[in-house]
């Protein structure tokens, strides 16, 4: 039996990196994502979505992982002003306002940029622990034993080969399926859930790097491609447009080895789930799995993230926010929330909502009671030092999602109609401009890094000007 707790929850946050919302069960319900590749099968990630709020449009604001997790630590707006950098003195974090109430904080994670010198995430936790090799982690030194040629084809520049390499060296000892990242991760995390239960409140946040690239799924778990394939086992994408450097198999094929990766962090938390219920975890702690975004897989022509590629693919992430005692289990959730809701969140559903007043986000509770069904009605996000920004409008009368993206000087913007065209390839910006251009009204220029808002239409650009208005 669990001991004697406080009357505030725990809480449990867990983080993966790069996990399309359209790669869980739960949110894909049986569609295959890519022609050809079965639907990816993710039945531990949804026996716990049945006990949890399922958002549907939770946004990340700004891209790409530590942007998103300093807006996720903090409750703080990051696109306007804040690039790639480490915590500041000045930043107050999740961490420490909870040891200020008397919390016992932990970090575990593979994410290597958390560990990187001077980033200063872990500030704040009684204890964290780094699982190393990751990417391009400088673990191993040592060559690999593997072939490189067999993970690259003819137009890999030797950077890339460098970093393949690197990661082939870093995990050549990995034979079981246990010996990946994510199982090493759940296993540490499971260790201290159980070493810390006697606490009075704990907060472990858990951060897995995986499905981020490259994609070297076990094979247990390598069953999304094509048994008939013969070519190089391209682990690791590159940017730019995926024809110049990939042929259709090559790239039908990296698409099956992310569905992969997908399916084994899902194996992964298995063991998670089974601690945090048998250690009485779920009666008493508010738990939050999300991804800090999606990932391109040519959808629109490129592999990767990037500050072109603010599509569904990107922008559209698994967000399950599971309640003590399993509350409100399998409800949907249809409002738009972003990455700086999350923390006001959080500290309102525990009680300390008198932590939040200098947030920028503001609490979705009355969505997670099932009090609304409206948050937000607008929002923006985009990488800081791109160029490109997307829009996302849910009018909650007419229940029409639109996605605006602004596109550098020279070239037409895009808007989609989400509802009619939810893989965004009928670009309306010529026929709706007048909801582009009410869009785009809505934040001045501080949110953007090209000087205007213009509204570039193709073939009349600069035919619409805008003036500023206001944001929520």
């Amino acid at each position: 039996m669990p001991p004697t707790r406080s009357t505030t929850p725990n809480l449990i946050v867990i983080m993966l990196d790069s996990f399309r919302q359209d790669h869980v069960g739960v949110y894909h319900q049986g569609r295959s994502t890519f022609e050809g590749i079965d639907p990816c099968r993710t039945p531990n990630i949804d026996g716990f979505a049945a006990q949890s709020v399922i958002f549907e449009n939770a946004y990340p604001e700004a891209f790409p992982t530590i942007p998103v997790r300093t807006a996720l630590m903090t409750g703080q707006r990051t696109l306007p002003y804040r690039p790639w950098q480490p915590l500041l003195p000045s930043d107050v974090t999740v961490a420490e306002i909870l040891r200020r109430h008397d919390f016992v904080n932990g970090l575990v994670s593979d994410t290597y940029h958390y560990r990187a010198p001077g980033m200063n995430f872990h500030r704040g936790f009684h204890a964290y622990r780094w699982v190393r090799g990751q990417e391009y982690d400088p673990y191993e030194s040592g060559p690999a034993r593997r072939k490189l040629d067999e993970y690259v084809n003819d137009n890999y520049p030797v950077l890339w080969r460098d970093r393949i390499a690197q990661f082939l060296a870093n995990t050549d000892a990995f034979t079981r399926r246990e010996d990946w990242f994510a199982p090493h991760v759940v296993e540490e995390a499971c260790a201290w859930l159980e070493r810390n239960r006697s606490h009075k409140n704990v907060f472990l946040w858990i951060d897995s790097f995986d499905p981020h690239e490259p994609w070297d799924p076990p094979k247990q778990f390598d069953h999304y491609t094509d048994p008939a394939y013969k070519g190089r086992r391209l682990i690791m994408p590159m940017g730019g447009p995926a024809t110049s450097w990939a042929n259709d198999d090559e790239i039908h094929h990296i698409q099956g080895l992310y569905a992969g990766e997908a399916e084994s962090v899902d194996f992964a938390l298995g063991q998670l789930f089974q601690t945090l219920e048998r250690l009485g975890y779920y009666e008493d702690s508010i738990i939050l799995l999300l991804a800090d975004h999606g990932h391109p897989l040519a959808d629109h022509g490129k592999f990767l993230k990037g500050a072109d590629r603010l599509y569904n693919e990107l922008l559209k992430v698994p967000f399950l926010l599971r309640l003590p005692g399993g509350r409100r289990g399998g409800t949907r959730a249809s409002a738009m929330v972003q990455y700086h809701d999350v923390l006001p969140t959080l500290f309102d559903l525990m009680g300390l909502g008198n932590e939040t007043h200098d947030m920028h986000g503001r609490s979705f509770r009355p969505v997670v009671d099932g009090e609304s069904e409206v948050h937000r009605e607008i929002g923006i996000s985009g990488y800081h030092a791109g160029a490109d920004r997307v829009i996302r409008w849910h009018d909650a009368q007419v229940a029409r999602p639109w996605s605006l993206i602004l596109r550098p000087e020279g070239e037409p913007d895009e808007l989609y109609d989400l509802n009619a065209d939810p893989r965004e390839r009928d670009n309306r910006i010529d026929a709706d401009h007048d909801i582009a251009s009410r869009l785009i009204a809505r934040f001045g220029p501080t949110y953007f890094r090209r000087q205007r808002p213009v509204l570039q239409i193709k073939g009349v650009q600069g035919a619409y000007e805008v003036a500023s208005g206001s944001v929520e």
